[in-house]
């Protein structure tokens, strides 16, 4: 039995919030620290988080429940004199902007101490990706993290056990029983995570459009402002960027084929979209916090540690901190490198081709992203084991003309051939159009300052 105080029971509180009652800073205390205790059988969490999904919370209630689950674990503590910064992205498809924006940061003085997932359904996650790398250990201790973040500026980890445990249960649970779209949910799970590092500021990338979790611009921007007000009002310099996610970022789909894509963008070589990403984003956190005069500064200095070759090499280093042979990270960071001399290949690769001659208009990322999964890319549940070697590599951009029978997409796959229904729903996911010009969107829709929160 648990109790939120001497008179009214946990199944009581779950009725209040299902009859739309708020919450008191000591209630949510309590139900945190039930569930930290697991004093609060699962059933009765997943009452609570239904509840939520169906009422709501207010901006009051998100901010308490996030503060509660912040401290439900341990919070990092940093020397004064070091600027931490850190990101984070609502997921999409090819966004592999992490693995090049870190070491880039750091290149500019910066500790990032990344703290990142895996990725569930049609998603790819920051960890899988590096663990395309043989020896890639994205499990670090607290000291570890810390005397990583001393030598080199930056890493990119797991969640550790003493860190927000009381997330690690609800999002389970949230995801046991639909409730994922909650904002307040999503906000105080994310913003717990964060506010637990210990940084000076924070930015998120607040994705939307098909292949994404908010489908408009609007619900974007929600989700947005309330990831924007919670870490200020945690004390965190928060901002978000809102960046369209339709099709992929970049041209590469899937873990060890997006490896090889940040590599090229760490060398200086990334495509345009995603070099467009990752010096905004960078250049936003840069002047957020002070570190550059301007936005058009940052962004500047984080494209110059990827042209000098400054982020390349912090990179590396953190792959030998994190458990890579040292051969093997120079290896991969060598000009002319091989890849596929450390990484898995897939044994197939096939080349579909386009039905029509003329503008690509769209390229469906969610399309995409869900044959792949299928294909082993990706996972249903937590925990699955997935093909690291399963890809895709797009031929064509967005505005380019193509002709009839122009390769269009690579598929690397380890099955012996695509079925009829991938070829199928493949092609669909390429609309050209009978046009000559094309203006190509930017990827950045529209920024939240800090100061408007």
């Amino acid at each position: 039995m648990s109790f939120t105080n001497n008179t009214i029971t946990f199944p009581e509180l779950i009725k209040q919030k299902r009859d739309g009652g708020q919450f008191s800073d000591a209630d949510i205390q309590v139900f945190v620290q039930g569930i930290k205790s697991r004093t609060i059988q699962d059933s009765q969490i997943g009452a609570m988080l239904m509840a939520i999904w169906l009422k709501g919370m207010s901006e009051e209630e998100t901010l308490q429940l996030t503060r509660e689950m912040m401290k439900s674990g341990e919070v990092f503590v940093w020397p004064d004199e070091w600027l931490v910064v850190d990101k984070h992205s609502t997921g999409g498809v090819g966004d592999k902007v992490s693995l090049p924006l870190t070491p880039a940061l750091a290149a500019c003085g910066c500790k990032v101490p990344m703290i990142s997932g895996r990725g569930l359904a049609h998603t790819g996650g920051t960890l899988d990706k590096l663990e395309s790398i043989p020896g890639f250990n994205v499990s670090q201790s607290v000291e570890q993290i810390k005397q990583i973040l001393q030598d080199i500026g930056c890493c990119i980890v797991g969640q550790t056990e003493s860190l927000v445990p009381a997330d690690r249960v609800l999002y389970a649970l949230r995801d046991a029983t639909s409730t994922v779209d909650s904002l307040p949910l999503i906000t105080s799970s994310i913003i717990s995570k964060k506010g637990a590092e210990g940084l000076n500021a924070l930015l998120l990338d607040v994705k939307f459009g098909r292949a994404a979790l908010y489908k408009d611009l609007d619900s974007a921007r929600s989700l947005a402002q309330s990831l924007v007000t919670v870490g200020n009002n945690l004390g965190v310099k928060t901002g978000a960027v809102l960046s369209r996610m339709d099709a992929p970022i970049g041209r590469c789909v899937g873990n060890a084929v997006e490896v090889c894509e940040a590599l090229e963008c760490l060398k200086g070589r990334g495509p345009d979209d995603l070099n467009e990403l990752v010096s905004t984003l960078g250049g936003y956190l840069l002047w957020m916090s002070g570190h550059s005069s301007s936005l058009e500064k940052g962004k500047n200095d984080i494209m110059q540690k990827l042209i000098n070759g400054e982020g390349l090499k912090k990179f590396e280093d953190m792959l030998v901190a994190q458990g890579v042979s040292a051969d093997v990270a120079r290896s991969l960071c060598a000009d002319g490198a091989d890849y596929f001399q450390h990484m898995k290949q897939a044994t197939h690769q096939t080349e579909l081709k386009a039905q029509h001659y003329g503008t690509v208009l769209e390229i469906d990322g969610l399309v995409l992203a869900k044959v792949l999964h299928r294909l082993g890319a990706g996972r249903n549940k937590s925990g699955e084991k997935i093909d690291h070697s399963v890809g895709a590599e797009l031929l064509v951009d967005v505005g380019q003309q193509v002709t009839k029978g122009q390769s269009w997409i690579k598929i690397h796959h380890n099955s012996p051939e695509l079925s009829t229904q991938q070829h199928s729903d493949l092609q669909k996911a390429l609309l050209i159009i009978s046009c000559d010009k094309y203006k190509k969107e930017s990827r950045i829709a529209q920024f939240i300052h800090p100061n408007m929160s």
